[in-house]
């Protein structure tokens, strides 16, 4: 799920009395237009990254070659499976499941400016060159800490419309309709699963986002501390990508908690998506976990461009 931007620092009433903190509520405003819009846009990648982690393939492999020149099978890409759904559902099946998906982003990103304003982090001062190692890491700890505390409580506030969002989508693979509207998704979760249905996953969703944050932020502070000389005349613009660049690495790392998180909030509900063959019923996540880990699959649907299919050589004609 794309986390939303966080908001501004509001913790005090704004200088300039009523016009500057309704400034403040329309910048609130434009934060939730931008998340829902983002939510929107990627909606169809999710959609088909969502398929293919629960193991829905319903287009055979091609055979093509790598850049050794040696043959391998390719699943279908993110366009090939895309071009399927809309062959299947139309246009408007690429964007199933993105009602409760909108919801819970406004959600979340709601609950991070009320978090913000209810905990502000006062005197919020940012790392500088000239802090000593001991203060800067201190400084460190204390943003990640207010950052995650929270990214937990919109994990927490909007996992349930995520579940019912992730639901609506995998009925895809076995066409049904249990899940057709936000409010009938909420009456049969909690008619059938109580309100322990509405938050299966969100633990694994929780660690990942935690240990995302941590070594993200201090991987980039001990990066930009101790491997970037200040000496160096680009010093300062290595420092600004550090950050980025650490997060595309840890989110790699931290990608079997998404996996596991979203494989649970559709397991055992009673679409076919989340019953053997794709899957069977998982106890706990841990059992998820292992489950994938035994099968080789805890990064399914990590990539949706180039996806290999494990193929014995011997199935190839030979040159």
């Amino acid at each position: 799920e794309a986390m939303a931007a966080p908001l501004p620092p509001e913790g005090r009433a704004p200088p300039g009395g009523a016009a500057a903190a309704r400034g403040a509520e329309g910048t609130e405003g434009l934060f939730v237009v931008l998340g829902a819009g983002l939510a929107a846009a990627s909606h169809p990648l999710l959609y088909v990254k969502l398929l293919v982690q629960v193991g829905h393939e319903p287009l055979p492999p091609i055979v093509g070659r790598n850049v050794l020149g040696r043959k391998v099978l390719y699943l279908p890409g993110f366009f090939t499976y895309a071009r399927h759904i809309v062959e299947v559902d139309g246009k408007r099946g690429l964007f199933r499941g993105l009602t409760p998906r909108l919801i819970s982003s406004t959600l979340s990103t709601i609950t991070r400016g009320s978090v913000k304003k209810a905990f502000p982090l006062e005197d919020m001062e940012h790392v500088s060159n000239k802090d000593d190692v001991k203060t800067s890491l201190r400084k460190v700890v204390k943003e990640t800490s207010h950052e995650m505390m929270m990214q937990c409580a919109s994990r927490l506030v909007s996992h349930p419309l995520h579940v019912i969002s992730m639901r609506c989508m995998v009925q895809f693979v076995g066409r049904e309709v249990k899940y057709s509207g936000v409010f009938s998704a909420i009456g049969r979760i909690f008619k059938e699963e109580g309100i322990l249905g509405f938050f299966v996953g969100l633990v694994p969703h929780i660690l990942g986002d935690v240990i995302f944050l941590w070594c993200c932020n201090l991987l980039a502070h001990f990066i930009n501390t101790y491997a970037v000389d200040d000496n160096f005349s680009q010093a300062s613009v290595i420092r600004s990508y550090t950050k980025f660049v650490m997060g595309i690495a840890v989110s790699m790392l931290t990608y079997p908690f998404l996996l596991v998180g979203d494989l649970m909030a559709v397991n055992n509900c009673g679409l076919r998506a989340g019953l053997p063959p794709y899957a069977p019923a998982f106890t706990s996540w841990i059992h998820c976990w292992r489950y994938l880990s035994a099968q080789g699959q805890l990064f399914r649907g990590s990539s949706l461009l180039f996806r290999r299919a494990p193929m014995p050589a011997s199935c190839f004609p030979i040159d």
